[in-house]
């Protein structure tokens, strides 16, 4: 249950800005402008000094050529691609991680909801087997207190929004779920963030009371893979 990533342009982070550019410094002393692949606050790892992987592209398309992967917090790297969370996900999906949602033949990625508009879109869809097609949204996790990872980070509406779709779908008799995959080998459980977005906090316990399944799993960063490990309990 790993996916391969190359990461070898080591650096130390210097700043973060415009959501999507930072700025880093190379150890043999250049200062490069590199994208930054997460949408949320990067609450707890915006932090000057602190060592950091960039992967690195030659497709003379893109205006940066590195991309900040990952950050290092004590022993760990945390995963800051929030995109390769689904990749990550596929590959437990047909490892049959977690286990509750294991014996679907098909797995479908990035399927448009049905009566909800072009634009309405969920990670996965799984289907074959004699199971219920079920639905499945995937969020990255970062922000960790202690052993408990929290999410999100930052107030998301369209946090929000995944919930309430997968909720109609649950409640017109399809499976629905939510997978956080925390990006971390720190952390034992997950977490709402009722702190930073507490209508997240009563929209996720209102979509499970709801039926909706809520699950998370554990990966581990390093400069080649990131590998989930364990299943991890949510606390509601």
């Amino acid at each position: 249950m790993r996916v391969a990533l190359h990461a070898p342009l080591r650096a130390r982070f210097l700043r973060r800005y415009k959501r999507f550019f930072a700025d880093v410094e190379t150890v043999d002393g250049r200062t490069l402008t590199v994208h930054c692949p997460n949408p949320g606050s990067m609450l707890g790892l915006d932090r000057p000094g602190a060592d950091v992987r960039c992967s690195s592209s030659d497709d003379p398309r893109r205006k940066l050529r590195h991309t900040l992967e990952m950050m290092r917090v004590g022993r760990i790297w945390v995963g800051l691609h929030t995109a390769r969370a689904n990749a990550v996900a596929a590959r437990a999906l047909e490892a049959g991680v977690p286990r509750a949602l294991a014996g679907y033949g098909t797995v479908e990625r990035e399927v448009t909801v049905p009566g909800d508009g072009p634009r309405s879109r969920l990670d996965f869809r799984l289907s074959g087997g004699r199971l219920r097609a079920a639905w499945l949204e995937v969020k990255s996790v970062t922000l960790a207190e202690g052993g408990l990872a929290r999410f999100p980070d930052s107030v998301t509406e369209r946090g929000r929004r995944h919930l309430e779709v997968l909720l109609r779908l649950r409640a017109a008799g399809a499976r629905a779920a939510l997978l956080f995959l925390v990006q971390r080998a720190d952390c034992d459980r997950v977490a709402p963030a009722d702190a930073i977005d507490p209508a997240y906090g009563e929209s996720l316990r209102a979509a499970v009371r709801g039926g909706v399944e809520v699950f998370a799993v554990g990966a581990r960063v390093t400069a080649r893979a990131i590998a989930v490990e364990r299943e991890l309990p949510v606390l509601l």
